[in-house]
Parts: C-alpha cells; sequence; structure tokens
C-alpha cells in the first residue's frame, strides 16, 4: 500500500536529486534535499485539508486531482509562479523573466521579496476565511470544546468571517503603510496594494468556495433518495458505498483544492529564498515536497485516516488559521520559516494525539465494540 501510494513520489525523488547532482554537485543535493523537507513540513495540513475535501469525490476527479492537479503544483505553483510574479512586479516580459532568473539570481530575488506583501496579502485571507468559517460552523465532533462551542454560538451571526477578515486585512494594510511611511520607505503606496490584494484573495475563496458548495449541496437531494439503498446493502452485509461527488461539483471542488495548494505554497515559495535563489534548485527541492504531500493526500483517504483521527481535521484548521496569521505578519515583519513549519506540525501532533486518546477511552468504556462505537460518533452519529 506504501509503495502504490508513495511510489511516484520516490521515484521523482530519485530522479530530482540526481538532476541536482548533475546540475551543480553535492552542494545542490543537500539544498534540493532541505528544500523539499521544508515544503513537507510546511504543507502537512494541507494535505490533511485536501484530503477531507478529496474524498467526498468520485475516482474520476481523484485521478484529475493527483495528475493534472500535480502538473499545476509542481510546474505552475514551484516553477511559473515565482517567474509570474517576477514578470508582473518588475513589468517583465515572461522571457525576460526566466532570463533574469537564470543570469542575475540576486535582482530575481529582490523582484519577488519586493512583490511579498501582495502574495502574502492574497494567500493570508483565502486561507483565513478557510479557517473562519470552518471554527465558525456547529460541528458535533468537537476538538476544544471550551472554545468551539461559543464560537459555533457566534458563527450564526451571518457573513461574521467576511466581517472579521475584511477587519484583519483594513489592520494589515493601515499598520503596513503607517510602519512604511514612518521609516520612510518607499513602500507607503504598497498598503494600497495590499489592500487589494487582500480583497482579491476574499472574492476568490467566496467564488470558489461558493460554486463548489453550491453544487455540492445539489447532490444532497441525490444523497437522499440513495439513502434507503444505503441501509438495504448494509442489513444484507455489504458494503456501504457514499454518494461521491461527480460532474460540475467534482470541477469546481477541483478548483477550489487548486487554489488551496496555491494558497499553501505561497510561504514555501518565499521561505525557499532563505535558502537559495536558484529557480532550477527551487523547482526541483519545492516540486519533490508537493509530490509527497500529494501521496500523503491519497493515503490518508485510502487508509480512512480522518475517520479513525477524528480531531486531525481540527488540527489542520488551526494550523491554518495559524499560518494564515504568519503571512499577514510577514507583510511587514519576518518570521523565521522553522517557525512557520513548527506551528502546523504541532497542532497536528497535539491533534492527532487527542484522536488516539479518544479512541482508547472509547474502546475502555465499550469494550470490543468500540470500533463500531468509535466509527459512529467519527460520523456524527
Amino acid at each position: 500500500m506504501v509503495l502504490k501510494t508513495f511510489g511516484w513520489s520516490f521515484a521523482v525523488t530519485a530522479l530530482g536529486l540526481v538532476a541536482a547532482i548533475l546540475y551543480g554537485g553535492w552542494t545542490a543535493f543537500g539544498v534540493v534535499a532541505i528544500l523539499s523537507v521544508l515544503e513537507i513540513s510546511l504543507s502537512f495540513d494541507n494535505a490533511v485539508v485536501n484530503a477531507g475535501i478529496l474524498k467526498k469525490m468520485n475516482a474520476f476527479w481523484q485521478k484529475i486531482f493527483l495528475t493534472i492537479g500535480i502538473l499545476i503544483a509542481v510546474f505552475g505553483m514551484r516553477l511559473v509562479f515565482p517567474v509570474v510574479i517576477v514578470a508582473l512586479s518588475a513589468q517583465l516580459g515572461p522571457i525576460e523573466a526566466v532570463d533574469l532568473a537564470l543570469t542575475d539570481k540576486d535582482q530575481y530575488q529582490q523582484y519577488v521579496t519586493d512583490a511579498h506583501p501582495s502574495i502574502a496579502a492574497f494567500g493570508g485571507m483565502f486561507l483565513l476565511m478557510i479557517f473562519l468559517d470552518f471554527i465558525f460552523e456547529d460541528r458535533d465532533i468537537k476538538w476544544l470544546g471550551w472554545l468551539e462551542r461559543p464560537l459555533a454560538k457566534l458563527g450564526k451571526v451571518d457573513m461574521l468571517s467576511v466581517c472579521i477578515a475584511l477587519i484583519v486585512l483594513l489592520i494589515s494594510a493601515l499598520t503596513f503603510g503607517a510602519n512604511a511611511h514612518q521609516h520612510g520607505g518607499t513602500h507607503a503606496d504598497k498598503a494600497e496594494t495590499v489592500l487589494l490584494s487582500g480583497i482579491a484573495g476574499l472574492i476568490t475563496y467566496m467564488i470558489v468556495g461558493g460554486l463548489s458548495g453550491y453544487f455540492e449541496d445539489k447532490l444532497e437531494e441525490e444523497e437522499e433518495r440513495e439513502h434507503e439503498a444505503e441501509e438495504k446493502a448494509e442489513r444484507e452485509g455489504k458494503p456501504k458505498s457514499a454518494v461521491k461527488l461527480a460532474g460540475k461539483a467534482a470541477f469546481f471542488m477541483f478548483l477550489y483544492l487548486e487554489v488551496l495548494d496555491a494558497s499553501f505554497s505561497f510561504d514555501g515559495v518565499i521561505g525557499a529564498f532563505a535558502i537559495t535563489n536558484d529557480i532550477v534548485l527551487m523547482a526541483l527541492g519545492l516540486g519533490i515536497g508537493a509530490m509527497y504531500v500529494r501521496s500523503l493526500t491519497v493515503y490518508l483517504v485510502r487508509e480512512g485516516t480522518l475517520d479513525d483521527y477524528v480531531y486531525l481535521e481540527h488540527g489542520a484548521h488551526y494550523a491554518i488559521g495559524a499560518l494564515a496569521a504568519v503571512l499577514l505578519v510577514t507583510i511587514q515583519y519576518e518570521i523565521n520559516e522553522f517557525i512557520t513549519g513548527s506551528i502546523g506540525v504541532i497542532l497536528i501532533g497535539a491533534s492527532f494525539w487527542s484522536s488516539v486518546r479518544r479512541n482508547r477511552a472509547i474502546a475502555a468504556a465499550e469494550g470490543g465494540s468500540g470500533s463500531d462505537e468509535k466509527t459512529q460518533v467519527s460520523s456524527g452519529v
């Protein structure tokens, strides 16, 4: 199972490391290896959230996510995206931007650094909306009940997530502009850019997430109709098969996944410049890491890990909230990549351990029927 799921990741790792040695020797090998680990550590929460969405899609769209989706993730976000940033911020043509990335790496890195405020605002707002919509939703299973119960009550207020997100964005933009002006910097005019980029991130979330949610809701009637058939199959001892998203619903869910992956990749791409400004090594290292994130997503889906460890999604969404805060803070201040990666790992690790303790408690209380009870609770029964 492990080889089947991670086989392509192992193959890409071998090819990527060999390519690094041929390109720049053992030093390049070390840089690519470090970047791969950086990407995996920063994106583990991405895999957990992706798995929660991917398990709703049918086999065809899961394959699309792993084929076309991986091309977008590896080549689009890890290779093309940094070049596009430079082309837009420096008002260069695509060919000129690529030439700059290969011949004048220091200037290329400077352009990307200058564009960071707008990138962080867009990604930060998109991720913040994901976090806010999660914590304001009333769920049957709660990890931090003392916090999630009152937040679920607040979530009944219409458009609360959007209002909070806009307030956070306004504070971020005003703080950035004020600090830049006080230090006599040239970035005071970029406060407007931060504001516009953040609004663009918010709009992107509402459009893509809204459309995917709309078509997902349209399938509820179909699920209702099939409910009787599922109950009959269960009584007869046959495996119960849930309705999987297909057609327009799956398409917009796929778009949502790709935008989500793009938002997660921002911090990885920006953080990679702390290690190297060589676009080739960056693409190799981040590309290898992205492959493992995709493979881990599939593994979580196929193993039913999210059903067994019910707090993992909570931990991942809290990690998303932390990452959103980090991105918005980095508009003005620099934060070490180790801190960024550690926050997500700690939160997901804590949610995993809480899930293990919960499962043990259920098993101890119910004896041999603990497994069945656990399945019912994790399904919200």
